[in-house]
């Protein structure tokens, strides 16, 4: 069990690691990033379901702004720079890119497989935004530029389809 899980440098039980690793999603190894993307899409449902997407569009605001902090904070305790169990980043990304998707699983589905794409190849100004910007900011902001073309693809497919 112990090679599926990262230690952070903060116990899970402080309010920045609990945050900054989406409640332990982060811990979880190989690709962190992409338990993060995961453990977001049961939250961006039930956020649609009861509240609708203009919800969601607030609760990812809410989330950036708490990962700008929370992943400064566990940055600063030793995680060193835009650590990998940091992923509330792709919380707000994955999220992000949901805001237009219909609560259907293969948009669901779409959404995700498009954001972890984008997040990965970090295409531009993802690339820029991970270059310059630095500390919880840093984490932030080149996950929500690569969000953008996942928002946009499902946008234009909803639209032209």
């Amino acid at each position: 069990m112990a090679k599926f899980l990262s230690k952070a440098p903060l116990p899970l039980s402080h309010p920045a690691c609990l945050l900054a690793t989406w409640f332990g999603a982060g811990l979880l190894r190989p690709a962190p990033g992409t338990w993060g993307s995961l453990a977001a899409l049961p939250f961006a449902w039930g956020i649609v379901y009861y509240a609708g997407p203009i919800a969601l569009a607030v609760a990812t605001v809410v989330v950036f702004a708490l990962g700008i902090w929370a992943g400064g904070v566990y940055e600063q305790a030793g995680g060193g720079k835009d650590p990998g169990m940091v992923v509330i980043d792709e919380v707000a990304g994955q999220w992000l890119v949901l805001i237009v998707a219909p609560l259907d699983p293969w948009y669901y589905l779409a959404g995700f497989l498009l954001f972890r794409l984008c997040d990965i190849a970090k295409p531009w100004p993802a690339n820029w935004a991970e270059r310059r910007f630095t500390g919880g900011l840093g984490i932030m902001m080149d996950d929500i530029m690569a969000a953008l073309y996942g928002l946009l693809a499902i946008a234009g497919f909803r639209y032209w389809f």
